[in-house]
């Protein structure tokens, strides 16, 4: 096994961390709010936030409480099969997780609430436009953040603590396959929500688009977006 360093302060660390916490959230919203925006719906959200706000619709009354609530119980689920794929059991590791899942949930709320308020329905071909390039720019705002907290490696969200596990453990740090292979619970989660509710107005090329290049847009993001800040922490087999 291979450790790398710290070599980040407390104080910028924290600094980063924050505002990847945020810009995370915001992406998310993003996708969500523009995909539900346009009519007939053809955009859909961010891959993991399309699952998570199709199970909202399905079996939670579609509110922004409903999506709080989704958010943070796969999280929970998904920090428990983190431990899993560790193959030990990490108290500190899980409960950050939980630690992340409950300022992050309490963000998506902040945001959904705002962008359905300020964000019009759209009309007409340049506004459709707008709304599918925001939309394009939510993934890359999630990307980005990803990259951002994944380098702190404080705490992170048990999605991207599963791809981050992924990448180094079992991907040689290839963040493209390890977020396609950290799909494969969303993908579940969603078709159980289709079944119950065929509403696929989270589906759509922006998750395609997700599901594409997220990953990749966190490789980039790794050497471009605060290039001085490396992987803190990091085990390697």
């Amino acid at each position: 096994m291979k450790n790398s360093t710290r070599t980040l302060g407390w104080g910028a660390t924290l600094s980063y961390f924050a505002f990847s916490l945020v810009i995370n959230a915001m992406g998310n919203v993003l996708t969500i709010a523009t995909s539900q925006k346009i009519h007939p719906a053809f955009l859909g959200s961010a891959y993991w936030t399309a699952a998570e706000n199709g199970w909202n619709i399905s079996f939670m009354g579609n509110t922004s409480l409903g999506l709080s609530v989704v958010f943070f119980a796969v999280g929970v689920l998904i920090a428990i099969m983190n431990m899993m794929l560790e193959h030990k059991i990490d108290w500190l590791r899980f409960f950050g997780n939980i630690a992340f899942v409950l300022p992050f949930s309490f963000l998506i709320g902040i945001f959904s609430n705002a962008f359905n308020q300020w964000m019009p329905e759209a009309h007409g071909w340049p506004m459709v436009v707008l709304y599918v390039f925001l939309n394009f720019l939510g993934v890359a705002l999630i990307a980005t953040a990803i990259s951002i907290y994944q380098r702190t490696n404080v705490v992170l969200h048990p999605a991207d603590d599963l791809m981050q596990i992924l990448r180094f453990k079992y991907f040689k740090g290839n963040a493209g396959i390890a977020m396609w292979v950290s799909y494969i619970p969303p993908t579940i989660i969603g078709i159980i929500a289709l079944i119950a509710v065929p509403d696929f107005s989270n589906y759509g090329l922006g998750t395609v688009f997700a599901f594409l290049f997220q990953g990749n847009i966190t490789g980039w993001a790794d050497t471009r977006i605060f290039s001085g800040l490396k992987h803190q922490g990091i085990t390697v087999d």
